[in-house]
């Protein structure tokens, strides 16, 4: 009989490799940013301090990053929780102290991206500095980084980080601007709640922020909650005061807040802003606008606007597939949707933890609210508003297009052909116009008639040669294009080319004109002797025998018929 064997074990972490697969699932450097912040408001600070620096060290230039507030501060737990993975101080209270946003115990372990991390820190007069050299150096070497507490009997008020080598140095994005954007778009600091508490307990903290291009006497002191504009005025005055332009200076703010259908205990808290486009130039300097130096880490209303899901009324994740029914439609809204409910990858990336249930529920409730925005007044009014723009449009086009013709008008030259006028012609199809007038009026006067006109696509005509003609075969078909001015580049092929008719022309004799397959002719004159009516130009190929006429008609006319274009007295 086989003997059977067994033994229990507990399935081990190589701690090391963990720390480095967390630090390193930060892939935006900006997140230590929302990661700093969050620290600071679960620390109930009233003042956060974000400095960018550049510190020359041991002759390198290094990024410095400074952060301090004037929270609570932390204790001996505080501080090894601080460094510690998984083992966050606050998980435990998160269901007393639902304002609480850090609870994995992931976020500080961004910091471990750094050559150097130093934290002051203090509670109940004891001050506590911990100091950690190259842990990501450790970490890639397989060990765990070592952190130097030392304790003080001091009063310390709130906590002091330095971070030196953050990046690996790398320091594009830690402009000014693209910092503020990102504290105000993806940060608790640029939370929404605020519309739906009039007493939210954030109204009053600040930020104190210095990106890399400013000066230590540059900081800037931001005030808490994320940017809408004011809501447009009333449509009769909106068109009145931008006309045509009232559509993108449009603004309806909707809020929304109950429980999922499905989940009865699950809440949320929408806001859908409608807003026009230059309504949300008017509060972000970072969109990209024509004629707008816009600052570095610029982006387009298409790359940032929509509709987010949030927790903690942080923006995670865009979903503009839920609410797209045509083309780019999303960026009329400047939307959140809040869920506590969410789960987030460790890194806050993403929502890819939440149930599908419960993002099918979330979806049912974004869709419900996207199809009563779109079937309510106001976005009959913003509809309104866009039909009146497009009828301003097409009166200030008309409008303009009556002027400039007009003034054509005045300086258009004429010529009177037995009793008619006809005029100059200024466009390719006022070339054929005027061919075709003479062609009725003098039927002999050009050497072939048109068989078939079309603008559409290829050479414009197909015609043949009238009889008595002896050129070419008798009734044999050919093509002839008509020009305003032939220039040395020909947007049609030589082949099958009988003739081109224009009106003026900028080539002289012996100037080479290429066609669209790079086929070249020369331009050839023929003064008008006593065996010709009138200068022949023709486009000539020495391998080819056939050359292609070139009827200059203000030429051909006047040597033809007398006929002079002059100006016209008004």
């Amino acid at each position: 009989m086989t003997e059977l064997t067994t033994y229990t074990f507990e399935p081990k972490v190589n701690p090391s490799r963990e720390f480095l697969e967390i630090a390193s699932d930060f892939s935006n450097p900006l997140d230590i940013v929302r990661e700093a912040i969050s620290n600071s408001f679960d620390a109930k600070a009233k003042n956060i301090y974000l400095l960018f620096e550049i510190a020359t060290i041991k002759g390198r230039k290094r990024l410095k990053i400074t952060i301090r507030d004037d929270g609570e501060g932390m204790n001996e737990e505080g501080i090894n929780s601080f460094f510690d993975l998984g083992n966050s101080s606050r998980r435990d209270i998160k269901d007393i102290d639902t304002t609480l946003i850090g609870e994995k115990g992931h976020g500080t372990k961004i910091y471990f991206n750094s050559d150097y991390v130093n934290v002051i820190t203090g509670q109940n007069g004891k001050e506590y500095t911990a100091l950690m050299l190259e842990p990501l150096s450790a970490l890639y070497d397989n060990k765990l980084p070592t952190i130097d507490v030392n304790i003080q009997n001091k009063e310390f008020k709130g906590t002091y980080i330095e971070i030196i080598g953050y990046n690996n140095d790398e320091r594009s994005v830690f402009t000014h601007d693209i910092i503020k954007d990102h504290i105000y778009w993806f940060t608790k600091f640029g939370s929404f709640e605020n519309i739906f508490d009039n007493i939210c307990p954030y109204n009053d903290i600040k930020i104190h922020l210095k990106g890399l291009d400013k000066d230590h006497d540059e900081v800037e002191v931001l005030t808490f909650g994320h940017i809408f504009p004011e809501e447009s005025e009333n449509l009769n005055k909106l068109l009145e005061k931008y006309l045509s332009d009232a559509p993108d200076h449009f603004v309806k703010r909707l809020t929304y807040d109950g429980t999922l259908e499905k989940f009865p205990d699950i809440e949320y808290q929408a806001v859908f802003y409608i807003e026009g486009n230059k309504a949300k130039q008017k509060y972000n300097p970072m969109i990209r606008r024509s004629g707008y130096k816009a600052p570095e880490g610029a982006y387009k209303v298409q790359d940032r606007y929509g509709i987010w899901l949030c927790k903690d009324f942080i923006p995670v994740q865009r979903k503009n597939d839920w609410i797209t029914k045509k083309g780019s439609e999303y960026t009329k809204f400047h939307a959140f949707f809040n869920c506590q409910d969410l789960k987030l990858t460790a890194n806050r990336g993403s929502l890819d933890n939440t149930s599908s249930e419960i993002l099918e529920a979330i979806q049912s409730k974004v869709v419900d609210i996207y199809n009563d925005i779109i079937e309510s007044s106001y976005w009959e009014d913003l509809e309104y508003l866009e039909q009146s723009s497009q009828a301003f449009l097409s009166e200030r086009k008309e409008e303009k297009n009556y002027e400039t013709r007009k003034k054509h008008i005045l300086q258009n030259k004429i010529a009177i052909f037995n009793e008619h006028i006809l005029r100059e012609p200024r466009q390719e199809h006022g070339v054929f116009a005027l061919y075709h007038t003479l062609d009725i009026l003098k039927p002999d006067l050009f050497p072939f008639e048109i068989v078939d006109y079309d603008t559409h696509a290829g050479i414009d005509v197909l015609a043949q040669l009238r009889k008595g003609s002896v050129s070419l075969e008798k009734d044999a078909l050919f093509f002839v294009e008509f020009k305003n001015i032939l220039k040395n580049s020909f947007n049609h092929s030589f082949n099958r080319l009988y003739g081109i008719v224009c009106f003026k022309t900028e080539l002289k004799n012996n100037d080479v004109v290429v066609d669209a397959f790079e086929t070249s002719r020369t331009f050839r004159c023929y003064p008008k002797d006593d065996n010709t009516q009138y200068t022949q130009y023709f486009l000539e190929d020495e391998r080819h025998s056939h050359k292609i006429e070139v009827i200059v008609l203000e030429e051909y006319l006047f040597e033809r018929l007398n006929l002079k274009f002059t100006k016209q007295k008004i």
